[in-house]
């Protein structure tokens, strides 16, 4: 079981990479304009808005490991240490940040739930995906559900103010917890996904743009992983959607990673991603963690 179990960390934190940087090449793209260029999108070849590498990572990546590393360092209560990578990781210039992150960022004065306020009320709204994308180590790494709440919340309102942030990022981790015990994909979704507006979603396609909306952009995370026959099909699909599609993959990844666990990942894929050594190192970190 415990080999199993570190199997599904490692897919999980493959997965937000590999969707993240395959995802990455037809961010803000349309369908047709996808469909146009690359056909059906399979490879991680990096391009697109933000000049990637082939393999290279944004912000869904980067700030995943912020959360990762801020546990791992203060696992009792890791606001602090969480809040702090995140600085450093902006301070290095990143190609790719979020408006309501960014605008976090530069009013943080030294309180984390005050300064998630402020961003909103300046931009009028702060119900983007920006706290999905980076959740899920909070349920890679604790054992208690009780923890992975409190916890999930806490990293969504750091930044994100509206309650739906959170709200989501809670039911997505314990989707995480579930699937980290081996649960079926299709039986945790329905299940965490019933009597809420998103029981509906394994009927029909999502009436919605691939936005960054998080309210779009999980409708079509449960979607996809609903809709797909393998860890592959759910990158891919996100990618070919366009939109927000690295963090859409980045979401629906870390999910199907798990569920399919790191055998479950192409090697393609897998040894495509440049930070590997960072990943692997944060994954033992997690599983010890787990484990202990």
């Amino acid at each position: 079981m415990e080999n199993k179990l570190f199997d599904r960390i490692k897919g999980g934190m493959y997965g937000v990479a590999v969707g993240d940087a395959l995802g990455g090449t037809t961010e803000f793209m349309n369908a047709r304009e996808i469909e146009a260029m690359y056909g059906y999108l399979t490879e991680i070849i990096g391009g697109g808005v933000w000049h990637l590498e082939p393999g290279e990572v944004t912000d869904d990546t980067m700030m995943t490991l912020c959360v990762a590393e801020g546990i791992l360092q203060e696992p009792r209560e890791p606001k602090a240490a969480i809040g702090r990578l995140f600085l450093e990781w902006y301070q290095s210039r990143p190609k790719d940040i979020g408006n309501i992150i960014r605008q976090a960022f530069q009013k943080y004065e030294g309180d984390w739930f005050e300064t998630a306020f402020i961003a909103h009320m300046d931009l009028g709204q702060s119900a983007g995906n920006g706290s999905l994308m980076r959740c899920l180590p909070v349920a890679l790494a604790y054992k208690d559900l009780v923890d992975i709440d409190r916890v999930t919340a806490m990293q969504s309102r750091m930044t994100h103010y509206d309650p739906r942030c959170a709200e989501i990022c809670v039911m997505y981790n314990r989707m995480a917890h579930h699937l980290l015990q081996g649960e079926s994909l299709r039986a945790t979704i329905l299940a965490e996904v019933s009597g809420t507006e998103y029981e509906d979603i394994h009927i029909a396609n999502p009436d919605c743009p691939p936005s960054g909306f998080i309210v779009h952009t999980f409708r079509w995370v449960l979607h996809i992983l609903l809709h797909s026959s393998d860890f592959a099909d759910v990158v891919q699909q996100a990618a070919n959607l366009g939109g927000d599609s690295d963090t859409i993959g980045a979401i629906a990844g870390g999910l199907a990673g798990i569920h399919y666990g790191y055998e479950g990942i192409s090697a393609r894929y897998a040894e495509a991603i440049i930070i590997k050594e960072r990943l692997d190192r944060v994954i033992s970190q997690l599983y010890r963690l787990k484990t202990s």
